[in-house]
């Protein structure tokens, strides 16, 4: 087998493709022969020593894989031999074979093709948990959405759509301000990549511009940094704020905004989620299929690269260039 290495804290271009040994299960473990593996923007902290979880070196990042399981340990009965199953991994996945507890391995519906389980659980299951359990998003509000165009934010678009929401999507250009209305946003608005202080209160403007008098009632911020503010400002009375990430920077915010509007601001670690409640979690995946099945939810793909080259993937993401999902895949091994 084979693994995308990191070796030291760094950029994308620190990772080494390098042969490994071929895993063995233990007793309530499964050898997934990974088909495919979805980037994610934590990926592109992890390897930099910069998010949460830093496991020791060497590693492979990628928390998100599907694929088909090719050998059980002896305690396992949930699963056999060619199931087609997805898994978050943590990290892992940029390889072509990985050992997972049994109990994380999913089974994928007959209908979805690895592409798309690959890219599913992750921002799906993200933005579910904010948009269902705690924003308690309701049929008739209005969202903003910011970093659209992303991962999470095109699933917190879709989901947001299904619930029977409005949903104004933020995003950095007229291509992202495009991709957002093609997956179902009834408006959107542009801001700057670096904004100054006229920039923020012109997008703030904007937004309530389209959010009419009533503002807005849930915001999912994804991106934090200096358009965290103008979005607080923009929010409704008693609405409910979503710190999903920062991938502009950590926000100061005025915390007279939240009293003065009666709001809520609403920290969303899902990963925390799952792993506190792992059987909540599996229902929400089954009420995932279940919109994927309807046709009311498809992750975007927007590129695919092998495996070998996830390096270039992960400068891609980093970049944030990126309309929806990228995906790496194996060639057979």
């Amino acid at each position: 087998m084979h693994a995308m290495l990191s070796t030291a804290p760094g950029g994308p271009e620190t990772l080494h493709w390098s042969a490994q040994e071929c895993p063995e299960p233990g007793p309530q473990e499964v050898v997934v022969k990974i088909h495919a593996a979805s980037v994610n923007y934590p990926d592109t902290l992890m390897i930099q020593d910069l998010y949460q979880i830093k496991p020791p070196r060497p590693f492979a990042p990628g928390g998100e894989i599907a694929g088909e399981i090719i050998a059980l340990g002896r305690e396992v009965q949930d699963h056999k031999i060619g199931d087609r199953v997805l898994a978050l991994t943590g990290y892992g996945g940029f390889a072509t074979h990985i050992v997972i507890p049994a109990g994380t391995a999913i089974q994928i519906p007959d209908q979805m093709p690895y592409l798309d389980a690959a890219g599913f659980v992750f921002t799906y299951g993200t933005s579910y948990h904010a948009l269902k359990e705690r924003a308690n998003l309701q049929s008739g509000e209005t969202v903003l959405v910011l970093g659209a165009a992303g991962g999470v934010g095109s699933a917190a678009v879709e989901l947001a759509k299904a619930a029977g929401a409005r949903v104004i999507a933020a995003v950095s250009s007229a291509e992202k301000a495009a991709f957002c209305q093609e997956i179902g946003a009834d408006a959107t608005v542009i801001y700057g990549h670096a904004p100054d202080k006229e920039d923020q209160i012109s997008f703030g403007k904007n937004i309530k511009a389209l959010a009419g008098k009533a503002g807005v009632d849930v915001v999912y911020d994804a991106v934090g940094g200096p358009y965290a503010e103008p979005a607080l400002r923009a929010m409704g009375w008693q609405g409910r704020y979503l710190v999903v990430g920062f991938a502009a920077g950590i926000p100061k915010i005025p915390m007279n905004l939240p009293l003065l509007k009666g709001c809520q601001i609403v920290g969303v670690f899902w990963g925390a989620a799952v792993q506190r409640d792992p059987a909540q979690h599996l229902r929400n995946v089954g009420e995932l299929f279940e919109l994927y099945g309807s046709g009311k939810i498809r992750p975007r793909v927007h590129a695919t690269y092998p495996m070998s080259e996830a390096a270039a993937a992960l400068t891609e993401m980093q970049n944030r260039n990126v309309l929806g999902k990228i995906i790496l895949t194996n060639t057979p091994e």
